[in-house]
């Protein structure tokens, strides 16, 4: 774990330039509602996240109907909520020299956020993710990656890690080998300048795909871990939430882990924060996690109780799945600064 830095009056370390640094998949998210017979007829399972080939992706894209089309995967997403409530926020991630990838980069930098990485100058094509919303407003994701998985060491740029509050790291990148390398090296130029280093679980059957080294990274590489209840159940082999979450209190300084309607539960040391969630109309639970996140990080390195880090990280997740799509629509620039100190 990361040694105490100095706090300025803002509760970031002092010298930084960024509060939060993601690092994730660069995606392009289209995303559209469809019927329960679209999954089936496309042998889906609902709620999932499948990763496929660029063959499949192009069949499944022709056959969605008409939705929107963003710059996405979940750091970015994170990235885009924590800078629309006012945080200082940059991003890593590979888009290839291409169309998908000119769009990423207009997108996220048109959210507030700085996304220095040069595009990948030929081999695969930006990825993309679709993304199938069913009436209960579950979504199913078919996620092509393209251009993510040449993302590696090389492109972790550790004075930008050193200039940021927080290295915020996507367990969805996870799945290139090369990736595995790159978030042990921004974790140790975090924790070498004195920054934190946060990691979303992101998805349980990525947990599932890769357990023994999440297990390692949790443990001796992150500060601040983000999980809902089947992803922190699934990290570490347990039925009972309360079981799982008594070990992560146990690997990291601080745990924030959700259980949608049930709100959320934020652990540091012997301390339990428990906090409600904000009452909403379900239209989309695209992107829940990844707006919690943000919230949450963008009042912590505002120097916020860990209380209302929960409420924000709340009202952000409240926002996105109010509607379609990961992203806020409604104003929330004034939210942090009404929070208590």
């Amino acid at each position: 774990m990361a040694p105490p830095a100095s706090a300025s009056p803002s509760g970031s370390p002092s010298g930084t330039r960024f509060d939060i640094l993601g690092i994730g998949n660069a995606i392009v998210d289209v995303l559209a509602p469809v019927p329960e017979s679209f999954l089936s007829h496309h042998d889906m399972r609902k709620g999932a996240m499948a990763l496929v080939d660029a063959d499949t992706a192009e069949r499944i894209y022709r056959a969605m109907p008409a939705g929107q089309e963003t710059s996405g995967g979940s750091a970015a997403n994170t990235c885009a909520v924590a800078a629309a409530l006012g945080a200082r926020v940059a991003y890593i991630g590979q888009v290839a020299d291409d169309q998908l990838g000119a769009v990423f980069r207009h997108d996220i930098g048109a959210a507030g956020v700085h996304f220095p990485t040069p595009p990948l100058a030929g081999g695969a094509p930006t990825a993309r993710c679709l993304i199938l919303v069913s009436h209960d407003a579950q979504r199913t994701m078919n996620t092509y990656l393209g251009a993510c998985v040449s993302l590696g060491e090389a492109e972790v740029d550790e004075a930008l890690v050193a200039a940021s509050s927080v290295t915020y790291l996507e367990g969805y990148l996870f799945d290139p080998p090369a990736a595995q390398a790159a978030f042990r090296r921004a974790a140790a130029a975090a924790h070498a300048a004195g920054r934190k280093v946060a990691l979303s679980l992101s998805d349980a059957f990525c947990v599932d795909r890769h357990r023994a080294a999440f297990r390692e990274l949790v443990a001796g590489h992150v500060d601040i871990l983000f999980a809902n209840e089947s992803e922190i159940c699934a990290l570490y082999e347990r039925n009972e939430f309360d079981q799982a979450a008594a070990m992560a209190r146990q690997d990291v300084e601080l745990a924030a882990l959700t259980r949608g309607e049930q709100g959320s539960l934020i652990l540091r040391g012997a301390e339990t924060v428990e906090v409600a969630a904000v009452p909403t109309r379900v239209i989309d639970t695209t992107g829940a996690g990844d707006a919690y996140a943000a919230g949450f990080l963008a009042a912590l390195t505002a120097g916020r109780t860990l209380a209302a880090c929960g409420h924000l990280a709340s009202i952000a997740a409240a926002e996105v799945i109010s509607h379609y799509g990961a992203r806020p629509l409604r104003d929330l620039s004034g939210e942090l600064a009404a929070l208590p100190r």
